[in-house]
């Protein structure tokens, strides 16, 4: 958790600027009335901050705004002082003050204060010490104030990113097992060509030759898919990337067996030819696909 020191240290906020600030106290005290009156006069002036002040107690208000103006040059700047930024911050938020009134507002702040520094500080040493004090203080102002925004938003969403972390791990986990499912059963299909190519080799000795050459030819690219499949799977698993020519290349394979199994049916010409014209467009894709893989490979 940031602490009051650590805010200083970050902005270096030292002690000489301390000393600055309680010093420039007696001549901003001077000048709160009219701070007090210019600053509210802009607020008023814009209707969406018009609106949450018509809604407050406007004296309440512009003496807490005293206070905060005159705390600015206070010289004590510990935890108490930024809990109680903190507290104004968390005021804001709860009034329903966007945080850009409160970055808008601020710089009408540092505004009117550097003007009165150059204004009554001839010395030019002295104004850029006490203009950078007075810079630091109001960065530091505004960035506790905000953070309560940061609070509130992390607080808006924080029910919302559990559950939803939770469904993400959730269909992860889901997706993993439907992968492995495939795998597991893929791996049954590819026994079970195993035992049809084994049928085949029977149906050879028994004098069915070409057939079975055919057959157990077919069975052997079927298994070659199965093999590709599993392995792209197994990948996949293992956090490995999605590999379309994988897919293509079964495709591929699918068609070579098809041509195999027509020839062996003497299927006419015409079916033959569009088989023929299909495997080479699938061919023409795979190759496309591939050097699209190699040029992304390069990037």
């Amino acid at each position: 958790m940031t602490t009051m020191q650590d805010l200083k240290n970050h902005y270096r906020f030292t002690d000489d600027d301390e000393e600055l600030l309680k010093a420039f106290q007696p001549l901003a005290a001077q000048h709160q009335v009219r701070f007090t009156n210019e600053f509210y006069d802009h607020l008023y002036g814009m209707p969406e901050t018009n609106a949450i002040l018509n809604n407050s107690n406007r004296q309440r208000l512009r003496e807490l705004n005293g206070n905060w103006f005159m705390s600015l040059f206070g010289g004590t700047y510990d935890n108490h002082y930024m809990n109680h930024l903190a507290r104004i911050g968390h005021a804001h938020v709860k009034a329903g003050l966007n945080v850009h009134f409160v970055n808008a507002a601020m710089n009408r702040v540092r505004h009117f204060l550097l003007n009165l520094i150059d204004e009554n500080y001839p010395d030019r040493d002295e104004r850029r010490a006490l203009r950078e004090a007075t810079e630091k203080i109001l960065d530091m102002n505004l960035d506790v104030m905000s953070s309560s925004y940061r609070e509130e938003e992390l607080k808006k969403v924080f029910v919302s990113r559990k559950l939803e972390s939770y469904l993400i791990r959730l269909t992860e986990r889901f997706t993993y097992g439907l992968n492995l499912v495939l795998v597991l059963a893929l791996a049954g299909v590819s026994i079970s060509v195993v035992i049809l190519f084994g049928w085949d080799i029977i149906n050879i000795f028994r004098g069915n030759v070409e057939k079975g050459i055919l057959s157990a030819l077919g069975e052997l690219l079927i298994l070659w898919m199965m093999i590709e499949l599993m392995d792209n799977e197994i990948k996949n698993l293992k956090g490995g990337k999605f590999n379309i020519l994988v897919f293509i290349g079964v495709i591929i394979v699918a068609m070579i067996r098809e041509i195999l199994i027509s020839t062996l049916r003497h299927d006419d010409l015409a079916t033959q030819a569009f088989l023929a014209g299909t495997l080479l467009i699938l061919g023409i894709l795979y190759y496309l696909v591939s050097r699209a893989q190699q040029e992304l490979g390069k990037v």
